[in-house]
């Protein structure tokens, strides 16, 4: 993550924590700041060189590393390399920073995989079926399919039941399930719950799909009669349902029993396809006491889970497990490949299979129960030391994400690295996310509240109607 650069410095963290740029340093070789591109027939007057703005974030395009053509000489002084490795380093240290400050996000940064980097230097591309080899022989399938297998076991789905893929991310996976949905049932309506993730939308989007937004409770999860109330205003049409194991801002697990009973109840047993997005919590719940299971043993179509979340894979990608039987529909013999298709994408990071492979066999099933216990465990320390501190903030009680109050500093909210949403943020506790760590923070956003609201001469905002009245520390709500 970039930061700004300014003033001849590249500012990639808070200030003081990064050292700046040599004052040798072209910042023009570095940055150049790009004009407005009116995109909608707004912002300016034709040939206005007024700089892009966006609407959230900050405007990447202002603080980029530009490229340059080498000079001709440059193979001989080495200046160029030089010039990458400098700023190589730069951003390496920046990466540094950010990684101790990296809270609101949920991703695994506790890993080590130095063993890989042997394999830097090949270009493997898992493209078409994993199950069939092609021609292009520099490939990981034999790494891809035990890791699918390793899934296949923890979901409860026979290897000659099962079929999936290795993705580029959870968006895909997502994406994926939707669309197998949409081929057993083309004329289906899609479900999903008003904090599904955006890319379930993107999906009905993308398939020209029918979806129906369903309320939710206070803590996040699907509201399963308002559930039933939509789906008996179109009784007549198949029903395709995302259920989410973890939503992305309260990490609400929707009850998937509940779910398949209000289908079964209501005329839709046999016409429904039920897609689990487990982006961050399908590999958590299994190991969460008293948590209900997924698993195939019930009517469900598919499963996804991101592999660069709780398992912590340095690149984005995902599993994604469905029933055999539905894949026929979607499958395509491609010749020059030598192999079948029936994934979002064609080629396929090779090396990500790789990465899974190695962590799934270091830790295995009993040091993922660890990593969860931990998670959980510091998640209820965070929730209540806030609410010692007179915060208000929820925790599900199957999740780590800890809810709470939106800080008021922006640039709290950038250090931190915190994803708000309205009058709320979340933390969410990662096995990388230790005590030291959350001390810091709260330490940190004591001092900053202290300011924001005058030593409690400012009442904080209400949020009673995002994590409920019980949760709630302001005026009204204070016990």
């Amino acid at each position: 993550m970039v930061g700004s650069v300014g003033n001849g410095l590249m500012d990639l963290c808070d200030k003081g924590k990064v050292e700046p740029l040599p004052k040798e340093f072209d910042t023009t070789d570095i940055v150049e700041p790009v004009p407005t591109l009116d995109l909608e027939g707004v912002g300016g007057e034709e040939g206005s060189a007024k700089t892009r703005e966006i609407v959230l974030g900050r405007n990447v395009h202002t603080m980029c590393f530009t490229i340059k053509e080498p000079e001709v000489d440059d193979e001989v002084t080495g200046e160029r390399e030089a010039y990458m490795a400098s700023v190589l380093a730069r951003y390496r240290r920046s990466l540094i920073e950010r990684t101790k400050h990296h809270l609101g996000y949920p991703y695994n940064l506790d890993f080590d995989y130095g063993a890989l980097a042997q394999l830097q230097h090949f270009s493997i591309n898992n493209l078409g079926d994993p199950f069939i080899e092609s021609n292009y022989g520099v490939h990981s399938r034999q790494f891809e399919v035990g890791v699918l297998d390793w899934f296949a076991r923890l979901w409860e789905l026979e290897k000659n039941e099962y079929w999936g893929y290795i993705t580029n991310c959870g968006t895909e996976g997502n994406l994926h399930g939707i669309l197998v949905g949409r081929e057993v049932f083309p004329d289906g309506i899609l479900y999903a719950s008003k904090e599904s993730h955006y890319s379930v939308f993107k999906a009905a989007r993308m398939y020209r799909m029918e979806c129906v937004k369903v309320d939710t409770l206070i803590s996040g999860e699907i509201d399963c009669i308002d559930f039933k109330a939509k789906l008996l205003q179109n009784k007549e049409r198949p029903a395709v349902i995302n259920v989410n194991i973890g939503t992305t801002v309260k990490g609400a697990v929707d009850d998937l029993d509940m779910v398949i009973q209000t289908l079964e109840e209501n005329g839709f047993k046999g016409r429904f396809y039920i897609h689990c997005d487990g982006a961050l919590f399908g590999l958590m719940m299994p190991f969460v006491k008293r948590a209900p299971k997924v698993t195939f043993k019930k009517p469900i179509g598919s499963v996804s889970v991101s592999g660069h979340k709780f398992v912590g894979c340095p690149m984005p990608c995902g599993v994604q497990i469905t029933r055999l039987k539905h894949i026929n529909v979607l499958s395509s013999n491609v010749e020059y490949l030598a192999s079948r298709d029936a994934t979002i994408m064609g080629s396929r990071n090779g090396h990500a299979p790789i990465f899974l492979w190695y962590t799934l066999n270091r830790k295995g099933y009993r040091g993922f129960q660890k990593e969860v216990q931990k998670c959980v465990r510091n998640a209820h320390y965070l929730k209540d030391r806030l609410k010692e501190a007179g915060i208000g903030a929820m925790l599900n009680e199957l999740s780590s994400t800890v809810v709470f109050e939106r800080p008021k500093d922006d640039e709290f909210v950038r250090r931190w690295q915190l994803a708000c949403e309205g009058n709320i943020a979340h933390v969410v506790v990662m096995p990388n996310v230790n005590i030291d760590k959350l001390d810091s923070f709260l330490e940190e956003l004591f001092q900053k509240r202290s300011c924001w609201y005058q030593d409690g001469k400012m009442p904080p905002p209400c949020i009673a109607a995002d994590i409920g009245q019980d949760n709630c520390f302001c005026v009204l709500h204070k016990k």
